[in-house]
This record gives C-alpha cells, sequence and structure tokens, in this order.
C-alpha cells in the first residue's frame, strides 16, 4: 500500500480544509461521543451507549488498552505497509470488523443498510445482526455487495436456529458467529431507568419476522384459546403509541397489522423463544451437523472455555464481553485475549471485540494476538451523527488512524507486531 490509507485519508481532509470544509464527523473520540450523545433521543442513547450495572466492564475494557503503551521502532522501512488479512479463506483489506448492533433504527432509519454499505465501500466485512430492525435478505440486497457474516443468538426453538443460520448461507455469508453471552439479558440501568426495551415495542426483530419458522410459531400462539387468567394491559396513551408503533414495524399492511393481532403475537412470541439459559457444549454438535460454514463462539473470555471450543468442532472464537453490556464486573476483553491466545496455541483463529476506540487500540489488540478487531459503537455514534456517511467516516478514521500507527511504531503489516512491541505499565 505505497503511500498508505493513513496519509492519503489524512491529506484529503487537510485539503477539504483549505476550502473550510471541516468533517462533519469528529475525528477525536470524545467529541464524537458529544456528537452522538446530542444527536440520539434519549431511549436511543441509553440503549447505545449504556452497559451494565455500575458499568465497571465497559471501563475495564478502555483502561486496559491505555496500560499496554506501543514502544516504536526507528528507522525502518516503513513506506510501503499492508494491512490485510486472510480469514476463513477470504482475504480482507484490513483487520476491521463491523460488530453486530441491534436495533440501530433506534439511531438512523436507515439502520443495517447504512452500516452494511458504509463497510462495503473500505471491504469491511459487516456482521449481521441477529437483532436487526431489516432482514438479512434486504441488507444483502441493498447493502452495497460488500462481505457479510451472521450474529446468531441461540433461541430455544432448535428449528428456528436451523433456519436462520440456512437463510445466512443461502445469502453467501463467510461465517457464523454464535454470541454465547447473552443467554439471558445483562442488568441494564440506563434502559430500566427508562422502561424501555426496544423488543416490546416490535423493534429489532426484523429477522424474526422474516422468517417461515418464526412467523409458523406466531400463527400457532395464536390459535391457541385466550388464558382468561392472563393480565390484561392498561389501555393507556402510551400503550396505543406501543401497539402503532409494533404495527408500523411488522410486515404488512399497519390497519390489517391492528386487526389481526399479529404483531404483538409477533412480539411475546419472541420474548418467549430469545433467550436460552440451559444453553450448553453439547448443543454446538448441532450447528456444526447443519452448516459448512465457519463457526466462531462470541463472547469467549476464559482460556478453558476456548479449548472448550475447538474441541466442540468451532472454528474460531471472538474475545468480548459484549461491550460491557451483559456482566457487570468482568474482566476486560484486552485482558483475557493473551490467555485465550495461548490456549488456541495458532489452531484457529482468535479475534477480539470491546473497548477499541482509536487506531493504536488496534495494534494493540494485532500484537497482543488477534487476527482481527471488531468495532460496534464507533461507528454507531458516526451512524447517529450523519447516517450512513458517519459510519463510513468513522471507519475509515479508524483504518487510517491504525494505517499511520501501525507506520510509526516501525511496522509494515499485521505479521510483524507481537508482544515484544508493547510495555504494559
Amino acid at each position: 500500500m505505497v503511500d498508505g490509507f493513513g496519509r492519503q485519508a489524512q491529506t484529503a481532509i487537510f485539503r477539504a480544509g483549505a476550502s473550510g470544509a471541516t468533517p462533519s464527523v469528529p475525528t477525536r473520540w470524545s467529541s464524537l461521543v458529544e456528537t452522538a450523545h446530542r444527536a440520539m433521543s434519549p431511549d436511543a442513547w441509553a440503549y447505545v451507549h449504556g452497559s451494565s450495572g455500575i458499568e465497571s466492564t465497559a471501563d475495564a475494557n478502555a483502561r486496559a488498552f491505555e496500560r499496554w503503551r506501543i514502544v516504536p521502532r526507528m528507522l525502518r522501512d516503513v513506506s510501503e505497509r499492508d494491512l490485510g488479512v486472510t480469514l476463513f479463506g477470504h482475504r480482507y483489506p484490513t483487520p476491521l470488523l463491523a460488530s453486530p448492533v441491534g436495533v440501530l433504527e433506534l439511531v438512523h432509519p436507515d439502520a443495517d443498510v447504512a452500516i452494511a454499505r458504509a463497510a462495503a465501500s473500505l471491504g469491511v466485512p459487516t456482521i449481521l445482526s441477529n437483532q436487526a430492525s431489516i432482514s438479512m435478505e434486504r441488507v444483502a440486497a441493498d447493502g452495497g455487495g460488500g462481505p457479510l457474516w451472521f450474529q446468531l443468538y441461540w433461541s430455544t426453538s432448535d428449528e428456528l436456529v436451523e433456519s436462520l443460520v440456512g437463510r445466512a448461507e443461502r445469502l453467501g455469508v463467510h461465517a457464523i458467529v454464535v454470541t454465547v453471552d447473552t443467554q439471558m439479558l445483562g442488568w441494564r440501568p440506563r434502559d430500566l431507568d427508562r422502561a424501555f426495551l426496544p423488543f416490546i415495542h416490535g423493534m429489532g426483530i426484523a429477522q424474526y419476522t422474516s422468517d417461515p419458522v418464526f412467523r409458523r410459531l406466531v400463527a400457532e400462539r395464536m390459535a391457541r384459546p385466550a388464558d382468561p387468567d392472563a393480565p390484561r394491559p392498561r389501555v393507556t396513551p402510551a400503550a396505543i403509541r406501543t401497539l402503532i408503533g409494533m404495527a408500523r414495524r411488522y410486515p404488512g399492511r399497519l390497519g390489517a397489522n391492528l386487526r389481526s393481532g399479529e404483531p404483538r403475537a409477533a412480539v411475546e412470541t419472541f420474548l418467549d423463544v430469545f433467550s436460552r439459559a440451559d444453553l450448553s457444549w453439547e448443543n454446538l454438535a448441532f450447528l456444526r451437523s447443519r452448516t459448512s460454514l465457519p463457526i466462531l463462539l462470541k463472547g469467549v473470555q476464559h482460556p478453558d472455555d476456548a479449548r472448550r471450543a475447538l474441541e466442540s468442532g468451532v472454528d474460531g472464537v471472538i474475545v468480548s464481553n459484549h461491550a460491557g453490556r451483559q456482566l457487570d464486573g468482568a474482566i476486560a476483553s484486552l485482558d483475557a485475549l493473551s490467555g485465550v491466545v495461548e490456549a488456541v496455541a495458532g489452531r484457529a483463529p482468535v479475534l477480539l471485540d470491546s473497548g477499541v476506540r482509536g487506531g493504536a487500540d488496534i495494534v494493540r489488540a494485532l500484537a497482543l494476538g488477534a487476527a482481527a478487531v471488531g468495532v460496534g459503537r464507533p461507528w454507531v455514534y458516526g451512524m447517529a451523527v450523519a447516517g450512513e456517511h458517519g459510519a463510513r467516516e468513522v471507519l475509515r478514521n479508524l483504518i487510517a488512524e491504525f494505517d499511520l500507527t501501525l507506520g510509526l511504531s516501525g511496522h509494515r503489516s499485521i505479521g510483524e507486531l507481537s508482544p515484544e512491541d508493547l510495555l504494559d505499565r
């Protein structure tokens, strides 16, 4: 990569500045967060920015990166740099992946299509969220044709799991990412204080309402006799708005949806099937027998779990604590990375997700053994500020800063990075 992606992006910003233009999306992390906060509704901000408990896990993620300091090496020829990685037989131009983020309609109406297009323009794989606002088929058709992976939340219905994975495989996704740290929702005070769970409003369930197995489960629910002892919801203005919102988001015409009651039945069905607290290692054999795609487990933080994952037939692991949104007081993802890398011992790719804010964080993670790095909140903040363009700008800036950091630290490729390039202070 002669002249470097980072230098090109940087020069473009400065050249535009000569004509009086400044970036529409802040490049400084704190400014990006502040600008996104102003752009989002209170419900959206609580859902996107919030973490579990006192948010100590999210804080630990940031502190873990700061503990590792890069030790640059001088007088090395870094005029040409290769940022590319190969994962599961696919070559990608950078080590970045757009991590799955649900309920993007809270942030921008173009939602999942916007991030798919933004990432596609840079060759960055998008991990389609299981809790998407737009179905995977529509994202594949309208999302710019970039590489796609699919995130799976394992529901109580194995038949639904098989259907979701089959749909993703037919679309040509490169991998299935099974998120295993959300067998139940964590305690999230920001959402609780607003008494707001988007799924109850019919948000973020487009992968379900577009699925034939799920629609059959909804029909079966509606065919059952009503429980005379079930509590009836109070009729309030808020309840009416919620019902209309459900009906607008559900496939079909608003009037027909309101008359049928199917959107509300779909929400109740989703709440019944979404989480599976009894999921165990033995369940992985079911998925392995249903797809030939690479399977990664996302949420691994203990070396023993990484070993068990490989023994269970998965093809890679993603060290992640769900960006602090699940278990308060958990180990930082970066702190867990080295142990997992050692346990895997080169037998499969180990990726990192949670807490990445800039290019230096990417270098740190790769130096500690990550094969690639997932980012979520940064591009969501960009999307809140400027939609698809904002998400693209944030991803571009991350890649640009990573490229410059790689060169300034004295390296020409990811393969040259190692723990010896860092100092644990």
